[in-house]
């Protein structure tokens, strides 16, 4: 709940590259705000400059957040509503921000979003993978071995990846991308989105980590990777994720519509530890049932 007479923190987003990409309700609420947080007041003041913003700046990075907080914290208590940018996009997604808006939400203060340009979601919106289940991975480990460590951990991830890389890593963490996942595995490259030189590539992790190292172009500007998800695993006689073809899948299911948490559970146990008998010929003669339910007589139950 909000405090009374407090003021508010204003989460901003501003463009990644075209300043057409500033919205109105973005240019009203910096005009209006005490001060602006922002994580480079050099950058954020060319900004505010070419729109005629003359609001006051203070810095706030990744260096000085947790000395800066509170004060920002006891500003906005006392009244004062405050932005929070960063150089470009949306703040606390792989910028800082995020200890402010936590200590602000810590204090009961009301936190607000301006949203805007955020080059992960613009990346992922035309990079033709998957977009209905994805996983934002931010940075990966600069050094090589904590790279591919951290890759090792993703590979089986059935969800698309997004991965912001700088330009003179990208050459490598491409190539340890076709090693630990797979040099066949669909991908995207998005270039410098919003910008004069916005590029997006397309194609397997092998073909778009030969291209890097032969393509200059591809290792400059700013450079969001899009990884599709790892293919469902089934095994090759069709067991399917539960081992019995969805069946124990579709028991489960059932039994969590029809009874109490605990109650399932007990009989879901019941069953996968009866599974491998049943499966072995405990059914009986021309019983279609799934393997999961137990027959005596031809007639199916999961009873005892």
């Amino acid at each position: 709940m909000k405090k009374a007479d407090a003021g508010r923190l204003y989460v901003v987003a501003t463009p990644i590259g075209n300043l057409g990409d500033m919205s109105p309700r973005a240019r009203e609420t910096l005009q209006a705000c005490s001060v602006i947080a922002a994580e480079d007041t050099r950058h954020t003041g060319t900004l505010l400059k070419a729109f005629g913003i003359s609001t006051p700046l203070v810095s706030l990075h990744e260096h000085n957040e947790a000395q800066r907080a509170p004060d920002l914290i006891q500003r906005i208590q006392g009244g004062a509503s405050i932005a929070l940018v960063s150089d470009a996009g949306t703040p606390a997604i792989s910028d800082p921000g995020f200890g402010l808006v936590r200590a602000a939400a810590a204090a009961g203060l009301e936190v607000v979003a301006v949203p805007g340009p955020c080059a992960a979601i613009a990346a992922l919106s035309i990079g033709a993978q998957p977009t209905d289940r994805f996983s934002f991975e931010g940075f990966l480990p600069a050094r090589g071995s904590a790279r591919r460590a951290r890759l090792q951990v993703l590979a089986s991830d059935t969800r698309t990846l997004v991965f912001y890389e700088s330009p003179h890593r990208v050459v490598d963490t491409l190539a340890d991308c076709a090693a630990e996942f797979g040099a066949e595995r669909p991908a995207t490259v998005a270039r410098e989105i919003t910008k004069l030189h916005e590029t997006t590539y397309r194609g397997s992790l092998g073909e778009l980590a030969a291209h890097a190292a032969a393509d200059g172009d591809f290792s400059r500007g700013e450079i969001v990777l899009i990884v599709g998800g790892a293919p469902a695993q089934t095994d090759a006689g069709g067991a399917g994720a539960d081992g019995h073809g969805g069946a124990l899948d579709r028991v489960l299911t059932v039994l969590l519509e029809e009874l109490p948490l605990k109650q399932a559970a007990r009989l879901a146990a019941i069953v996968e530890s009866r599974s491998h008998a049943e499966d072995s010929g405990d059914r009986g003669a021309g019983c279609t049932s799934p393997a999961p339910f137990r027959c005596r007589a031809n007639k199916c139950s999961l009873g005892n």
